[in-house]
């Protein structure tokens, strides 16, 4: 992608002022050099070196400018610099995933660059181009994964074109057609997807996938036929707001509740650990055996009990909306502290550039200005 020559040159005018203290977590605690944005980011995606960013912004802010990006936009993970990938959504993008040649979007629009498109689009990677794929879909998407030919889609839904859908549903990548054999189902919103381990993970707050009960809130089915995986119903205890699957099975959920907790599941579905939090965890991506969790929490607990409003009750460590833990459950050192009371929304991870970045409403991390997003590498 060509980069926009202004904003170039003011990422390496800046460059020389960021830095960071490395921690255990093996990122840094300040963020590395970014576009930042004027509006909410609610999702992030890695695809190589560029990170796609989705939300309800207007513009992107690049040392002191506005650029104009509605609500869609991209920048080199490398450099932090802007790329001139620019499709114009009418309404808040809420995922974004892609499968290495498209970018699919998902969200409260009906035109992307002009082109009418409800609720979900395909863009072109390289250029922004919309694409020919199209469908109707009665109700809101929310979470998008991408596996094995099949861009899977959740949220709270009831029809695509005329076909009956509940919250759940799945196309082709190559014909973009409705896949006819994979139909789960769920009784109430599904929040997060992850596509992994040969298995498409769902978190929400529903109660039943399928026709199975007390297969609630984290569950996983087969990315072919949408069976319900009976060997994986690890049941927890809140809604659960955000799903990741690290490169060796292991299963991250992010969660409200009392608090907030984040957790790890073998993929047996049995509990490897679980941190409380005195807010809820809204989002979390895995690096190597390290999971990094975000959300409106300001401290996490010593241990598992909170009591009313989510106080930790038996001690607690200042961790402001961002936290990092080990693969054995351990909280480590790694506390970039952002501000907002909604604060972190989005976390996606790199491994091949050790890199994770963070988006949501936040407007400070690490005590200086980073506005909605921000990367640690």
């Amino acid at each position: 992608m060509r980069l926009i020559p202004f904003v170039a040159a003011a990422v390496a005018a800046v460059a020389v002022l960021t830095g960071g203290i490395a921690s255990a977590a093996g990122v840094e605690r300040s963020p590395s050099v970014s576009p930042q944005f004027d509006g909410t980011v609610h999702t992030t995606v890695y695809l190589g070196e560029t990170v796609y960013v989705g939300g309800s912004f207007g513009n992107a802010i690049v040392g002191g400018r506005s650029v104009a990006r509605s609500r869609l936009a991209a920048f080199d993970a490398r450099t932090g610099a802007l790329l001139d990938w620019a499709p114009k959504a009418d309404g808040t993008v809420r995922a974004v995933a892609t499968d290495g040649h498209a970018v699919y979007v998902a969200g409260e629009f009906s035109r992307i660059s002009g082109a009418k498109r409800d609720s979900l689009a395909k863009l072109d990677a390289s250029s922004g181009a919309v694409d020919a794929f199209s469908h109707a879909i009665a109700g809101s998407p929310v979470a998008l994964a991408v596996q094995g030919g099949r861009l899977y889609v959740g949220g709270r839904f009831t029809q695509i074109d005329s076909s009956r859908r509940t919250n759940l549903a799945a196309f082709d990548t190559a014909t973009g057609a409705l896949d006819a054999r994979w139909t789960p189902t769920t009784d109430d919103a599904v929040e997060s997807l992850a596509a992994g381990n040969g298995r498409v993970f769902l978190g929400g707050s529903f109660h039943r996938t399928g026709n199975v009960s007390n297969s609630l809130r984290l569950t996983a089915v087969d990315p072919v036929t949408g069976a319900l995986d009976k060997g994986f119903l690890p049941r927890p205890e809140a809604v659960v707001h955000s799903v990741a699957v690290g490169a060796d099975g292991t299963v991250y959920a992010g969660m409200g509740g009392q608090g907030g907790r984040a957790a790890a599941y073998s993929p047996d579905g049995r509990q490897r650990w679980l941190r409380v939090f005195d807010g809820d965890v809204q989002a979390v991506a895995a690096l190597g055996d390290v999971a990094y969790v975000g959300g409106h929490f300001d401290r996490a607990c010593e241990t598992a009990r909170n009591g009313s409003q989510g106080a930790c009750t038996d001690g607690s460590l200042s961790r402001v909306k961002l936290a990092a833990i080990d693969g054995s459950g351990r909280l480590l050192d790694w506390a970039p502290q952002a501000n907002g009371v909604v604060g972190v929304r989005t976390l996606s991870a790199a491994e091949p550039l050790r890199q994770v970045v963070a988006g949501g409403e936040f407007t400070m991390v690490a005590g200086a200005s980073w506005k909605r997003l921000a990367v640690f590498g």
